[in-house]
């Protein structure tokens, strides 16, 4: 496999989370199970043959290798892959796609849709994407990925499969919808995108931004131009119900051993082992 583009895995509850996520560097994430990916800030060989993307935000560490991804699915003959950004970004993609065009020539087929908060996504029958609004210094997203389920409602449970049958065939529906929230990624926010969206504390596994870590660092600051603090994690600490909690998008100005010993100075049991520091 080529190797161009630093990749770090985690394997949980039957998913794969590979990626990597740097602030101002390059973040993208995958899930491969899932033939889904967030974020094109960097474009691995490994992840050309996802092709369902989610872009958070605008800013070029997290969607800068757009046209590379498309024009290396195109070369190797891979079936034009979907982008689904925030509706703001559609107009700019589309003309960077289009002087690329004229500089690579070469086509860059892709399908480029918009979306906003409250959007919902049928990846297929199982699988449903919700977007949520986030609070960064750009128009930006938060998605989760549910596992959706039909189940017989309880009135019926004790009802033999005959009986059943005729319900349905009545015209009457027997089961309803059951989704759990299994994926919830924030790219780049203040703790509001967080918050205002209760669904990403239940998911099995978080994916989101701890930039920064050190007391130094006001959060008043930090929050204004939509980030996220250490301290930010220690005041919700009761609220995360997630399995797996990855914090990423750590700031370039700590050294990754300064990162661990002041989130395990203000978490020293690392959220009950659930946090995993991404560095």
């Amino acid at each position: 496999m080529i190797e161009n583009a630093p990749v770090q895995t985690l394997q949980h509850a039957g998913l794969t989370i590979e990626g990597y996520s740097r602030a101002a560097v390059q973040s993208y994430w995958r899930i491969p199970e899932m033939k889904i990916g967030f974020d094109l800030g960097g474009q691995p060989w490994s992840f050309m043959g996802t092709e369902n993307w989610f872009i958070s935000h605008g800013h070029l560490d997290h969607v800068v290798a757009l046209p590379v991804y498309v024009a290396r699915r195109r070369m190797m003959k891979m079936e034009p892959p979907t982008i689904y950004m925030p509706e703001v970004m559609i107009d700019p993609c589309t003309q960077i796609l289009r002087q690329f065009t004229r500089l690579d020539r070469g086509r860059m087929p892709c399908e480029l849709k918009p979306l906003k908060a409250g959007d919902e996504i049928e990846l297929s029958r199982e699988l449903v994407v919700t977007v949520s609004a986030t609070k960064h210094s750009v128009p930006s997203l938060g998605y989760i990925v549910w596992d959706r389920r039909r189940k017989l409602k309880p009135e019926y449970q004790d009802f033999a499969g005959e009986q059943i049958r005729d319900i349905r065939l009545s015209g009457t529906e027997v089961t309803e919808e059951f989704r759990q929230p299994l994926i919830a990624y924030l790219g780049d926010t203040a703790p509001q995108g967080l918050d205002d969206c209760p669904a990403m504390y239940d998911a099995k596994i978080l994916i989101c931004e701890m930039t920064f870590v050190s007391p130094e660092h006001r959060k008043e600051k930090i929050h204004k131009f939509g980030h996220m603090h250490l301290d930010d994690f220690v005041d919700r600490r009761d609220r995360f119900k997630n399995e797996l909690i990855i914090a990423s998008h750590l700031s370039t100005r700590y050294h990754p051993n300064a990162v661990t010993r002041l989130v395990k100075k203000s978490l020293p049991d690392m959220l009950d082992g659930r946090l995993k520091l991404w560095l």
